[in-house]
């Protein structure tokens, strides 16, 4: 962090913190413990990792109150509440802002004479904005960014370069999406030809609609309704890679973490969470607040609040328990092939 160049008593006036130690050590960044070295602050949030303070390079460290940390020479610790909220407040103000395109439209950007700007928009450079097509005040568009007719831009979004938005879908306020994500793709949808000799395109004529203050990742894409819309609610977080079939209905303050791939016509509920590399087959239904390991494979329903893992994805305490008993049956059935060939050799 080029911008970060403080010292660990300045810090703790920032963070409201405990200062224990050196209040002049010089901070000009932000390490992991282990990396860390004497110019680096770190954060230690939980017992198991304060063990490290004591071999780190580190100059500093915010430490969460409560946990013990073991003597060193040298080095500032700041006690605060919460270690990873302090990192949150810490990287709001050190974190470099990001670029952004001049206030207007770049003199190679293409828009409709039909499109609507609000006041105070960025148009970078090659951004394309169809016909009928609006784009709210102080919304940012990114080079190479197509958005397409009668497409909307909320207020304040942030389209990075490559997005496209196709023809007729919906962003709210305050949504940032990364490069070359596509919203509104068609959907995956053939059935085969009545010679059965080829495969029969089925027409997508919906569209998406993405609330207010979602975020999503780059490279992810979420297709177009057959009919009506594929929504995604207000706060949701989604990671890089992530697929989403058509007409889907995602809740708010949902988080789908990278290469995540829910097929067509899946419900998630309000706050639920789905690890990395989770698979979801087309109509099953997610209940509010539910959890999802990565990896897992849903196959059917799942209610709300509950946590599921594996494949196929089930209640975690059975699919430990399933797995702790196929670990106990593969040793032991190595023991009879062990003791079988002893019985052999014997015989022999």
């Amino acid at each position: 962090m080029s911008e970060l160049d403080t010292t660990s008593g300045e810090l703790a006036q920032c963070l409201g913190a405990e200062l224990v130690g050196d209040p002049g050590v010089r901070v000009r960044g932000v390490e992991a413990l282990e990396h860390a070295g004497p110019e680096h602050l770190t954060f230690i949030r939980d017992g198991k990792n304060a063990a490290g303070w004591a071999t780190s390079r580190a100059g500093a460290a915010v430490v969460t109150r409560g946990v013990e940390t073991p003597e060193r020479d040298g080095g500032a610790i700041l006690y605060v509440d919460d270690a990873d909220r302090a990192l949150i407040t810490l990287l709001e103000q050190a974190t470099p802002a990001h670029s952004l395109p001049a206030e207007g439209v770049h003199p190679s950007a293409t828009v409709d004479p039909s499109a609507t700007l609000g006041a105070g928009v960025r148009l970078g450079p090659g951004v394309w904005v169809g016909p009928g097509a609006s784009v709210g005040d102080a919304a940012v568009l990114h080079a190479g960014v197509w958005v397409g007719a009668n497409a909307k831009i909320g207020a304040g979004s942030d389209l990075r370069a490559g997005v496209v938005v196709e023809d007729r879908c919906e962003l709210g306020r305050a949504v940032i999406i990364h490069p070359n994500t596509v919203i509104g793709a068609d959907g995956f949808g053939y059935r085969p030809s009545d010679d059965g000799k080829s495969v029969v395109k089925i027409p997508h004529a919906g569209w998406v609609e993405i609330g207010d203050a979602v975020e999503i990742g780059s490279c992810t894409t979420i297709d177009r309704g057959k009919f009506g819309p594929t929504l995604i609610g207000a706060g949701t977080k989604i990671d890089n890679q992530v697929q989403i079939g058509h007409n889907c209905r995602i809740g708010r303050c949902c988080i789908i973490c990278g290469t995540t791939g829910i097929a067509g016509s899946v419900e998630i509920g309000d706050g639920a969470t789905l690890g990395g590399g989770v698979r979801i087959r087309d109509n099953v239904k997610i209940g509010p607040g539910a959890t999802l390991a990565g990896g897992s494979g849903v196959s059917g329903d799942m209610p709300g609040g509950a946590t599921w893992f594996g494949t196929p994805a089930r209640d975690a305490s059975t699919a430990q328990r399933d797995m702790l008993a196929g670990v106990g049956l593969a040793g032991a059935l190595r023991d009879i092939r062990k003791r079988l060939k002893q019985l052999e050799r014997e015989t022999t």
